[in-house]
């Protein structure tokens, strides 16, 4: 036994993020182990990322199913069955059923390419350059039933420069969120942020 916290990463594509946690959890002092990617697109890039490092992956076709939530639980059912005890979304790009978000609240975690709560949803580059902000970024948080919404762990802020296009600001907040979500993840899987009536408290 390792002692690491298990980790399953969800992904839909090319699976950036995901290479960046299995990376970061190469080291051996890092206190989790990516156990499980899974996917629901069977062509996603990122499934050979993980197969290539050893990973364990899993292709669950959300249009399999009558519903979202007849999907979420044979998600659930993959989770258990590799004692899944943390969930990363890494460009998972279903929106899940409230029971199955219930279920992983406080273990299950997002990235997204603003910092939130700025600019939920999606184009959010595009939102960025439209509001004419100097400065946005990524941030790391608890999965809540209200998308883009959950308590924040961590985020990393990324100036938006003259001449930014949606592309050349993505690039940048990109390279950012592959640092910033295996630091989230190690904080998460340490046991020094926790979701607590809401929010996430360091302890």
């Amino acid at each position: 036994m390792s002692g690491k916290t298990r980790v399953a990463i969800l992904i839909s594509g090319r699976g950036s993020n995901m290479a960046a946690l299995i990376e970061a959890a190469k080291a051996t002092d890092y206190p989790a182990e990516i156990a499980l990617v899974l996917s629901n697109v069977e062509t996603a890039a990122g499934l050979e990322i993980a197969r290539a490092a050893g990973i364990a992956t899993k292709i669950i076709s959300h249009k399999v199913f009558a519903s979202r939530e007849e999907f979420d639980a044979a998600v659930d059912a993959a989770l258990a069955a590799a004692r899944i005890e943390l969930v990363c979304l890494a460009g998972f790009m279903r929106i899940q059923s409230e029971g199955f978000v219930r279920k992983w609240e406080g273990r299950m975690l997002n990235i997204h390419p603003s910092l939130l709560p700025a600019f939920k949803g999606t184009k959010v580059h595009e939102q960025a350059i439209a509001a004419g902000v100097r400065i946005s970024g990524c941030t790391v948080h608890f999965v809540v039933p209200e998308l883009d919404s959950g308590p924040i762990i961590a985020q990393a802020a990324v100036p938006v420069l003259p001449g930014d296009t949606p592309d050349t600001l993505a690039a940048r907040v990109l390279e950012e969120e592959h640092k910033l979500y295996p630091q989230a993840l190690k904080l998460v899987a340490e046991g020094k942020v926790v979701l607590r009536d809401g929010r996430a408290v360091f302890v």
